[in-house]
């Protein structure tokens, strides 16, 4: 065989391996796409900072005695594994990969210009490796839409924005240029409450990202659950009450000025901060048997399968917890603090 004819089989075989290096690379690389009815995480949680968030058996959050850095654990608290080191809020969970806001770092730099440079919405999968950012940017509320992230996005020039980007990082857009909570997400719809010249529920549907008012009201963090909006009645001093979509029929649940509730199944868990008695409340989603949790002023509602976290308002630790279809018992989420301990070690 000539001299010629070997270059030629050598360069040949080169870019072959070349070739199937870079298709192997790509698929390897190409994030899977969600089903339409995926959802992120429960529209209270993320009202309620999204610190925790259950997914295929596992909960992921945002450990308060670690700086909020992210953790996973199975739903009864064994197995806590330490995920990440930074401090993340409005977690989110979608087929492999988690999403959230990373707000800063635990280590590596200090100060507004640092901050600056680490905010942003971020991607991993589910042990917290292979981490990427998917927008710099700083934000509140979080939601995965199918294959869709929907996010508050703020910087001083625009002020508060609705953007969204899909999942591998391509078609981010700006969906609107004034404030939109997309925390509330059910069957390719956004149900969310006015904030420009009325507090009328609307809807956004994610199919063509079209905005509608669908009810007249004086709505406040609406939440979506089985054909109800639960939500904050600012025409009755902030108590809750429910709407039909179907019926078109309102019930109020309770006139307790409400500063923050979270709905999970047939619960709904509010905090009053009445001036005689502030407390924790729960009751079953139609306003009946109301019990208090615990006496005080909490903040921070996020819910599980087996419990119920939260803390005092403006302390971040220690973190309670209850259960959440149980009796009502407050303790401490001890095995929380344990984790932190041991990977401070």
């Amino acid at each position: 065989m000539s001299s010629s004819k070997k270059s030629l089989i050598a360069i040949g075989t080169v870019f072959a391996i070349l070739l199937v290096f870079m298709v192997l690379s790509f698929f390897v690389g190409k994030i899977p796409m969600n089903s339409l009815d995926t959802v992120g995480n429960t529209a209270g949680n993320l009202n309620n900072g999204g610190l925790f968030c259950e997914s295929d058996g596992i909960v992921y959050f945002a450990n308060a005695y670690d700086n909020y850095s992210l953790y996973s654990m199975n739903p009864d608290e064994t197995e806590i594994k330490k995920l990440g080191v930074n401090q993340v809020s409005s977690i989110n969970a979608g087929g492999d990969y988690l999403y959230y806001y990373m707000q800063s770092g635990t280590s590596g730099g200090k100060g507004l210009g640092y901050m600056g440079r680490t905010a942003g919405i971020y991607r991993s999968n589910k042990e917290g490796k292979h981490v990427q950012c998917l927008e710099r940017t700083y934000s509140d509320i979080v939601q995965l839409c199918g294959s869709y992230l929907y996010y508050q996005a703020y910087n001083n020039k625009n002020g508060i924005r609705l953007n969204k980007i899909k999942i591998d990082k391509s078609e981010k857009t700006t969906i609107a240029d004034y404030s939109i909570n997309p925390a509330s997400y059910a069957d390719g719809i956004i149900y969310f409450h006015g904030t420009q010249e009325n507090h009328d529920l609307y809807t956004l549907n994610t199919s063509n990202d079209s905005i509608s008012s669908i009810w007249q009201a004086n709505v406040w963090n609406p939440v979506y659950l089985d054909g109800y909006i639960y939500y904050m009645d600012l025409s009755n001093n902030y108590g809750l009450s429910r709407y039909s979509i179907y019926n078109n029929t309102v019930e109020i649940l309770t006139n307790d000025r409400v500063d923050y509730f979270n709905v999970y199944d047939y619960y709904i868990y509010y905090q009053t901060s009445g001036e005689n008695a502030p407390a924790l409340k729960r009751m079953y989603n139609d306003g009946s048997y109301l019990e208090t949790v615990a006496e005080g002023v909490y903040e921070n509602i996020n819910i599980t399968s087996d419990y119920v976290y939260f803390n005092k308002y403006n302390e971040p630790v220690p973190v309670y917890k209850t259960s959440t279809f149980g009796g009502i018992y407050v303790t401490t989420f001890d095995a929380a603090m344990e984790a932190a301990l041991e990977n401070t070690k």
